[in-house]
């Protein structure tokens, strides 16, 4: 079967996915509660989408398509006030976060949908163990070409995303040394990783696609867990290396970042993207992963390295007169600072357990900064 039409869309719309964590509140562990909670949300109109998501202890939210950073960052409020007010009633806490620090993969349970059941059937342990949490950021494409154009021009951006986001230090009860442990677990499964490189939407369909097909190892893009990768039914590219961030407000500014970002690739300045830019992918991203935003990249162009905090603000002096016209200096005032002064959410999670001196306290505090 062909993969479907690509379904163009508005340039630069944005779709946020926040997959968020049901915590019993007596003991900060993962709550098998997602039943009960989706149907008490389903007795009164709910702000976006909510769904359930490969394991009971898990859900996942969507905004509507937005166009700018204050609005996409009022329904997010409107979603996590809803959600909270909800999960108050069940006597269950949400938190963000990319990983829970201490549940045990095992104790998991599948939720009962047939697609998360075939995979399990599939992935074995992988499908337990893949109780991690991350942000997903849809941008609207006006046609396919221009879709694999941003796909793979963000290739060198993909370290930024990961070390801002990051907020999964603590995995299985232990610092794991990582700001983002949670990508360790993606990147397990066998088809993920990055996608392969074409800038015509023909190749990619008819040739690399078809040939996938006939394989028969996929059905539909959704059996494709690239870092990026193009969603021809809602006409956009969606990215999804970042963890679930703590709080609302980082989520839509590192959405607003990204989308600035796609503005400017799209005016055609930066040297366009060369299959020879993934030479340095994986190292870039296993930096980003471990170290954050103190992680050292290689410029994919000129070969020269540079730390992820400093090439993130080099970026961000680029990107002004983009916020202005996408009204998202609020956006990316949040990014500046979180590169520049505050850190990611995984150092403030090391420094809650400091503080609190166990994982349960790492929690608590991220229900509180979900909450807030």
């Amino acid at each position: 079967m062909p993969l479907e039409t690509f379904k163009a869309s508005e340039s630069l719309t944005l779709g946020v996915e926040l997959e968020l964590q049901l915590v019993n509140t007596y003991d900060m562990d993962l709550s098998s509660s997602a039943n009960d909670l989706l149907e008490l949300l389903r007795r009164k109109p709910f702000p976006g989408v909510v769904t359930p998501e490969m394991t009971q202890s898990m859900i996942e939210i969507a905004t509507d398509v937005q166009h700018m950073h204050g609005p996409l960052l009022a329904q997010l409020r409107e979603i996590r006030d809803t959600l909270v007010n909800a999960g108050d009633r069940l006597n269950i806490a949400l938190a963000g976060g990319g990983t829970h620090p201490f549940q045990r993969w095992f104790e998991q349970r599948i939720f009962s949908k047939p697609r998360f059941q075939e995979l399990s059937g599939l992935y074995g342990y992988l499908a337990k163990q893949f109780t991690v949490f991350g942000q997903h950021v849809h941008v609207g494409c006006s046609s396919p070409d221009e879709a694999l154009f941003l796909l793979h021009s963000l290739n060198r951006y993909v370290p930024h995303f990961i070390a801002l986001s990051a907020s999964s230090p603590f995995f299985q009860g232990v610092d794991t040394l990582f700001d983002s442990a949670r990508l360790n677990s993606v990147f397990a499964f066998p088809l993920s990783g990055r996608a392969p490189f074409t800038l015509s939407w023909d190749e990619f369909a008819n040739v690399y696609f078809t040939k996938m097909e006939s394989t028969g190892v996929v059905k539909s893009m959704k059996d494709f867990y690239w870092d990026i990768r193009p969603k021809p039914e809602y006409g956009t590219i969606e990215l999804r290396v970042c963890d679930t961030p703590l709080t609302v407000e980082r989520a839509a500014a590192l959405a607003c970042y990204l989308q600035c970002l796609c503005r400017h690739l799209l005016q055609r300045d930066e040297p366009p993207p060369v299959e020879d830019d993934y030479l340095v992918y994986t190292y870039n991203r296993f930096q980003a992963c471990r170290f954050g935003l103190d992680g050292m990249m290689v410029n994919p162009k000129t070969r020269e390295q540079i730390s992820i905090r400093e090439d993130i603000l080099a970026t961000l002096r680029k990107l002004g007169h983009h916020a202005d016209v996408l009204e998202a200096q609020a956006a990316l005032d949040e990014v500046e600072r979180t590169a520049a002064r505050d850190g990611n959410h995984a150092t403030w999670l090391r420094k809650c357990y400091a503080e609190s001196g166990s994982v349960q306290g790492v929690v608590a505090a991220a229900v509180d900064a979900l909450r807030a």
